[in-house]
């Protein structure tokens, strides 16, 4: 049984479905009580279903039914709108401009429990388990190289892939900014089947790019720099057979 604090948001409207995906934030604020402050009022016009705090504390400011309003512009395996298919979890975290930190044991352990609770009354993939930024990489960075992604990932919610070393080095050198042919083309048609909205074909552009880094900051936090290297693409790789087989299980349960 999760604690759950009351703090009702005036800031949704109505769902078209029942939410399928999940998409977790930091609020970026200076403080928690500010970004709760925000997320409730209404001439902000922006919510989300929770705010966990850094000592754990779980505040529930839309009902699960509603759709609230944090994700924004952008789209994740097709669709392109998300406030409408998803969840949202803000978590409490300065963020890259207030002081970017670590997420404390307590906060962690509250998020995983929290997104237990809410599979237990919803079918969400773990493939549509994502960060803001994965669904908006060229606007959010949250929550960012520092959240625990693995983690979360062993604890049942979402996916995580680890290359062997010997499948990094099959997939040999650089894939960069400017970088045309085959290569390039394999790179955005992957990133475009695991959820992003990069359109396949077409060259390593600056959207390529953006969209790299967003994936890294994900799924390759050490290397955050929109170079996909070996073992970028070796996760991505992995990520994509991750996913291809949880599509198939979805069908045959």
């Amino acid at each position: 049984m999760i604690d759950l604090i009351a703090a009702p948001s005036p800031n949704f409207d109505t769902r078209r479905a029942p939410p399928d995906m999940l998409v977790l934030h930091y609020t970026g604020m200076e403080t928690g009580e500010a970004a709760l402050a925000r997320l409730r009022d209404p001439e902000a016009k922006v919510s989300a279903h929770y705010l966990v705090e850094e000592d754990g504390r779980i505040f529930q400011l839309v009902p699960e039914e509603r759709r609230a309003w944090h994700a924004g512009a952008g789209g994740w395996r097709g669709e392109d709108d998300c406030n409408a298919a998803s969840i949202g979890i803000e978590i409490v975290n300065p963020g890259h401009e207030f002081g970017y930190r670590l997420f404390p044991e307590a906060q962690i352990a509250a998020v995983i429990a929290l997104i237990g609770d809410i599979r237990d009354r919803w079918t969400i993939p773990d493939n549509r388990i994502i960060a803001h930024s994965d669904l908006a990489p060229a606007r959010k960075t949250d929550p960012g190289e520092l959240f625990p992604w693995k983690r979360l990932a062993e604890a049942g919610h979402g996916l995580w892939f680890e290359p062997a070393a010997d499948r990094i080095k099959a997939l040999g050198g650089l894939l960069q900014k400017g970088d045309q042919g085959i290569g390039a083309v394999v790179l955005r048609a992957g990133l475009h089947r695991l959820g992003y909205g990069l359109t396949p074909g077409g060259d390593y552009d600056a959207e390529t790019e953006t969209t790299v880094r967003a994936f890294q900051r994900h799924w390759r936090p050490d290397r955050i720099d929109g170079v996909a290297d070996g073992e970028t693409r070796a996760r991505l790789v992995g990520l994509l057979q991750l996913a291809s087989v949880e599509s198939v299980t979805g069908v045959l349960d």
